[in-house]
């Protein structure tokens, strides 16, 4: 059975966001023509494709097998409408483009996005920029000093567009001589340890301390760093704790030699984005960054679904 392209594009934002209602404001459309698109797409693929899990959605394995190529085939076809550059187009290309990134989203892409760029347009320079969080999100994309964001839980903004990339879950970094690596962590374990958080802004508590409580237990937080990777550095000769994004767990601390482990209790993960300014819809070669991005970070969830 055929399968409607717009149908394609309320499944990849389902399976992007999780929930009917976000993906409903992400294509703003009502959330009763959203699901009643969705219960077209279960019977057409005769499959549930989402279920129920506790508050919200699980992907049911098919969704899950389908979800890189349905990205792929509505990302082409949104490229298709915006009028995507030709091949010799982005090879003769002199531009440069600047990107608001945290270490989050750079770990991502790594070296593997900018060997695609050197590959295909050698002419193109990317220049990567920490967030300034004192101008506010969104403040440099609409005033034009830069091309692109990718940001972390990015909340819903009516003046620019958005793509969410990746989903991916919290675990927790420690040392491989710390006590926490030696068995499964339970909740008293983990609110036992001395904790380093994560924060630009210097916070010293999150979503964690919540959890905790709500079980009558406290974590003590030492210290706060700004980045993930400071992060990781700081735990390679200290008996911290932190916790951080699973997938560059399994790519950057395995490899400093720290050890991952799962959080026992439900703590949310984080969902990346990359967000642009309307006037760069029509841009074929604006499009075709944005395409380089969503197909780099894919390589990720792609390895994921396959792992």
């Amino acid at each position: 059975m055929s399968v409607d392209l717009n149908l394609l594009v309320v499944l990849d934002a389902v399976l992007a966001e999780g929930s009917v209602s976000a993906a409903a404001r992400e294509l703003h459309l009502s959330i009763p023509a959203t699901s009643r698109a969705l219960g077209r797409l279960r019977r057409a693929l005769d499959d549930p494709l989402l279920v129920r899990s506790g508050r919200g959605l699980t992907p049911t394995a098919r969704a899950l097998a389908l979800r890189p190529r349905v990205h792929a085939l509505v990302q082409e076809a949104r490229l298709l409408t915006a009028g995507t550059a030709a091949a010799d187009e982005v090879s003769t290309l002199r531009r440069s483009f600047a990107v608001l990134a945290d270490d989050v989203a750079l770990a991502l892409l790594s070296g593997r996005f900018l060997a695609g760029i050197r590959a295909d347009a050698p002419g193109v320079t990317v220049r990567f920029l920490a967030p300034d969080p004192a101008r506010g999100h969104g403040v440099a994309l609409r005033e034009g000093l830069a091309d692109l964001e990718l940001r972390v839980n990015a909340r819903r903004d009516p003046d620019l567009r958005g793509q969410g990339l990746l989903r991916d879950q919290l675990v927790g970094i420690v040392h491989p001589r710390h006590p926490l690596a030696a068995s499964p962590v339970t909740a008293e374990d983990l609110a036992g340890a001395d904790h380093l958080e994560i924060s630009d802004q210097g916070e010293l508590t999150g979503p964690l301390d919540a959890l905790l409580q709500a079980r009558g237990l406290h974590r003590k937080v030492v210290a706060s760093v700004p980045t993930v990777l400071a992060a990781l550095l700081t735990l390679l000769d200290s008996d911290l704790v932190a916790v951080a994004p699973a997938l560059l767990a399994a790519r950057h601390a395995q490899a400093l030699g720290l050890h991952a482990f799962a959080i026992p209790v439900p703590l949310k993960g984080i969902r990346v984005s990359q967000l642009w300014h309307p006037r760069h819809d029509a841009d074929p070669t604006h499009a075709w960054l944005r395409t380089r991005i969503s197909e780099t970070i894919r390589v990720f969830e792609t390895a994921r679904v396959d792992g």
